[in-house]
């Protein structure tokens, strides 16, 4: 995968359209667009055992008011329609950036992945006010055909005002649809230089933990920084894609910036 490719599907900070809907209009108020960039190094493809070094926009559109106490780089876009403070649920989509053989050598024989997307929902609660458990549920459309669900927790806390660290585990389960389009191997594509056949199912698919440390250096400036570890399971951790042209192990790391501009809608 090219270093633009990765670099937009692997950190793409999550549009949040945060805010309660208005029964007479709900875009009418005060909005933030937030913008920026981010550098990182990550892996080309998920199991590869190589990091390149890539950037991405950094774009964020929000509605001024009551929001998330907290919010993550992994967080899918979302939407929230229910917001009691503690407990927000909506829909959430994520893109997804296209994978061919062309991306790396690694690849060739494995199933082509185009550009597209999931669709689905998300659920989150603050049991304290320095603990959220996210949820999210998603649908793949036309990259693949599979269902997504991921799980993370994160403990928060700001050091000075202004300066946030934020840590926890995150944990990813597929369909069996998922894993086949990502790690699956016909026997023909073995035969024709591919890694050797492999039929997955679904369940778990990796798990790990990420840390990263937020300044708000003014009221419109945004500082941060990242790192993140996964191992891939089950059917992923032992597609053969892994076991004899990559590595379980995934490392992300990476440093970003960003600028908040106000503006209001009638």
């Amino acid at each position: 995968m090219s270093i633009s490719k990765l670099a937009f599907s692997a950190c793409l900070i999550p549009l949040c359209l945060a805010g309660t809907a208005q029964a007479e209009s709900w875009f009418s108020g005060d909005w933030y667009l937030k913008v920026g960039a981010v550098g990182f190094s990550a892996p080309k493809y998920q199991g590869d055992n190589k990091n390149e070094f890539g950037a991405a926009p950094i774009i964020s559109l929000g509605k001024v008011g009551p929001s998330a106490k907290f919010s993550s780089r992994n967080d899918s876009a979302s939407f929230g329609l229910l917001d009691q403070g503690t407990f927000r649920a909506g829909v959430a989509a994520k893109l997804i950036m296209p994978r061919d053989e062309g991306d790396s050598s690694d690849l060739r024989g494995m199933q082509k992945i185009k550009l597209g997307g999931e669709l689905g929902g998300f659920a989150e609660v603050y049991p304290t006010d320095w603990v959220r458990v996210r949820g999210e549920v998603r649908q793949g459309i036309r990259s693949h055909s599979g269902v997504v669900a991921d799980l993370s927790a994160d403990i928060f806390t700001d050091i000075t005002p202004g300066l946030q660290i934020s840590a926890g585990p995150r944990a990813t389960w597929v369909s069996n649809k998922y894993n086949d389009k990502y790690y699956g191997v016909s026997s023909a594509a073995a035969a024709s230089g591919g890694p050797s056949a492999y039929n997955p199912d679904g369940g778990l698919h990796s798990a790990g933990v990420g840390a990263a440390i937020t300044w708000k250096a003014t009221d419109n400036i945004e500082l941060t920084s990242f790192a993140e570890y996964k191992r891939l399971m089950g059917d992923a951790g032992k597609s053969t894609l892994v076991s004899e042209r990559g590595s379980k192990n995934q490392f992300v790391v990476g440093i970003g910036a960003s600028y908040k501009f106000g503006f209001s809608v009638p």
